[in-house]
């Protein structure tokens, strides 16, 4: 079973979703606005898939924080805790499946991903 997180009203996450639904591929949604992120989680994404893949630079929460803030997010523990508490700064889609992750929307990267 693959695992989607982020947030539902995201139209890269919409557009996940239906790709999905198309292949005929089951999924389970985490949803970062209702359950969050647990830290164990974003570790795992962290160390797997690196701090820039992770932290969505082109997202709003992202540019509206000011230079001093963005440095800060340079050191690792100031990230996750960022991280943390803003899940909306993480990109989407992050996809799991077994101890493999994805992260962002490429039909056939996704599908070469599912099917190796």
């Amino acid at each position: 079973m693959i695992s989607i997180y982020g947030i539902p009203a995201c139209n890269t996450m919409k557009k996940t979703f239906e790709f999905l639904k198309n292949q005929g591929i089951d999924y389970e949604f985490h949803d970062y606005k209702k359950r969050g992120i647990s830290p164990e989680t974003l570790r795992l994404f962290l160390n797997q898939l690196g701090p820039n893949i992770v932290l969505n630079k082109q997202g709003s929460t992202y540019k509206q924080l000011d230079e001093d803030s963005k440095k800060e997010l340079e050191n690792p523990e100031k990230l996750f805790e960022f991280l943390q508490q803003k899940t909306s700064a993480i990109k989407r889609p992050i996809l799991q499946k077994g101890d493999k992750l994805f992260a962002g929307f490429d039909e056939e990267k996704i599908s070469n991903w599912i099917n190796p």
